[in-house]
């Protein structure tokens, strides 16, 4: 019989891979709706030009995240 112990260290476990599971779920549906919105080919990408729109998207969205946070000096 498994102890208390073990029984907790199974549940972590499975834990650890539903959250594992959810993330790629996440990550899988972004790329999809971004090559979908940019009108982008599968067929097309190379790795390359993944990394490169990747990069350009990160960049732009914490472009985007520092000027939200910006104070507003019109005050």
């Amino acid at each position: 019989m498994p102890t208390s112990l073990e029984l907790q260290e199974a549940k972590l476990k499975d834990l650890n891979q539903r959250i594992k599971n959810e993330k790629l779920k996440i990550d899988q549906r972004l790329g999809h709706q971004l090559i979908k919105q940019a009108n982008l080919d599968y067929g097309k990408l190379s790795m390359q030009e993944i990394k490169s729109l990747s990069v350009k998207l990160a960049e732009f969205l914490n472009q985007e995240n520092q000027s939200t946070s910006a104070p507003n000096s019109d005050n």
